[in-house]
């Protein structure tokens, strides 16, 4: 998508829908392909090799300027969760996308552990990443986003939730970059986040060891000689091998856990595959940082422990957003099966057994629902949301998982198969109580 001055939600979500009613079916999104600048090397015998140095960050605009931030939501004055208009638009558009695109595409990038390069083109051309950067820098925003960017995490989550992962991921940066970074550093890299050729990026917090604790990293900054001087590995970063700009997390001695901009043609910056059990379709890897030098100016936040503290916490409600999208493809899938699987000379949902479980399923749904946008409302008004946040992240973990289990066991031995997707989003709904960072809303 070109570069759009001027743009409001109600008009982006009007572009969106023009452009998906306007074309046939099988080209709705073949808009445009991203130049392809990378050579993709991951497969399943795994990959390890320098960052994607392809692009060079420069400056649009005059630098010294002061960062564009977005402002807090009115308050409402009343509990209501309600959508607006705009964002159903919005919301529809890309339930539409995830349906026809991801979830077709889900199980070859499961088992390839690679996410196809035309996809996350289209999804440049969606324009999903404008809607969290101002008007001023060329986005959408207005305002903050996080309830309406928790609703399109949702909807992308239904299609797959490996896969949107892998789309999301460019957006947690320039996320970040429109809510911590100076003004320097959002004329250098946000430009390329609202254009045609979005950059692969990636925000890296989980580090490789049992009970990791986002607030006690290993992965260190020491100050050095006009910057600082990084080494540690980050687990679980999508699409590492292609990635060009990490938001890393790392121990700043004296000050406690900071964020730097860290560009994949660092010196010392190697990655590797690390394909797990969920979210293959992301293609994780590893980023392994060896002396890697990063100036003085790569510090985003000026090191706050608050900015980095929000930062943990907007990355827990995107999972949770991401959660209650696969959570309710489980259910959307598990109420026709059981109407029509026959056992006995019967429906098996007119088991109490099996229609109890169901009916479990969709209690534990609704209020995973309310309390993530809950969280997300408080969050765009600039209200305390920790409490919130806590609480969805504790329900959906919880509640994720045992949809999962659910679904699995509802479709019997048909839940174990690959035939069916539900054994697939079982082992990415197993991802929630292990992940940080990666997504931000």
């Amino acid at each position: 998508m070109a570069k759009r001055a001027g743009l409001d939600p109600m008009g982006l979500a009007l572009g969106l829908l023009n452009k998906v009613a306007g074309a046939p079916l099988l080209e709705r999104f073949g808009l445009h392909k991203p130049v392809e600048k990378v050579a993709y090397e991951a497969t399943r015998a795994g990959f390890r090799t320098i960052g994607a140095a392809t692009r060079t960050f420069k400056a649009v605009g005059k630098l010294g300027g002061a960062p564009a931030r977005l402002p807090s939501a009115p308050e409402s004055g009343l509990f209501d969760l309600t959508p607006t208009d705009e964002q159903r638009m919005i919301v529809d558009t890309v339930a539409e996308f995830a349906a026809e695109q991801l979830r077709p595409a889900a199980a070859a990038a499961n088992e390839s552990c690679t996410p196809p390069r035309e996809l996350l083109g289209r999804v440049a051309e969606l324009g999903v990443g404008l809607l969290g950067v101002p008007e001023q820098l060329d986005g959408a925003g207005t305002e903050r986003s996080a309830v309406t960017n928790v609703l399109v995490a949702e909807a992308m989550a239904h299609g797959d939730l490996g896969l949107a992962v892998a789309c999301l991921a460019p957006s947690a940066v320039s996320t970040a970059l429109v809510l911590w970074g100076d003004g320097d550093q959002q004329a250098i890299y946000l430009p390329s986040f609202v254009g045609e050729d979005v950059p692969a990026a990636a925000l890296a917090i989980l580090e490789p060891r049992p009970l990791f604790d986002p607030f006690v990293l290993r992965t260190t900054a020491r100050r050095g000689p006009g910057g600082y001087v990084l080494n540690g590995v980050k687990s679980l970063v999508p699409r590492a091998s292609e990635a060009e700009l990490f938001v890393i997390a790392a121990e700043l001695p004296g000050s406690g856990p900071a964020l730097f901009l860290v560009e994949s043609s660092a010196s010392g910056l190697t990655v590797e595959s690390e394909p797990g059990m969920g979210l293959r379709a992301a293609n994780m890897g590893r980023v392994l940082l060896d002396e890697v030098s990063v100036p003085a100016t790569a510090l985003l936040g000026g090191g706050s422990r608050e900015v980095y503290t929000e930062c943990v916490r907007l990355s827990r409600l995107g999972w949770c957003a991401l959660s209650l999208g696969t959570a309710q493809a489980v259910l959307d899938y598990v109420i026709p099966y059981v109407n029509e699987r026959q056992a006995f000379g019967e429906p098996v949902s007119h088991r109490q057994g099996v229609a109890f479980k169901v009916a479990d399923i969709g209690i534990e749904l609704a209020g995973m629902r309310l309390v993530t946008y809950r969280a997300a409302s408080r969050a765009e008004q600039g209200k305390s949301y920790a409490r919130e946040v806590a609480l969805a992240r504790k329900l959906c973990t919880d509640k994720g998982m045992a949809i999962g289990s659910d679904g699995v066991q509802l479709l019997g031995g048909h839940g174990y198969v690959k035939e069916h997707p539900v054994e697939r989003w079982y082992r990415d709904l197993r991802a929630l109580g292990v992940v940080e960072g990666i997504v931000l809303v």
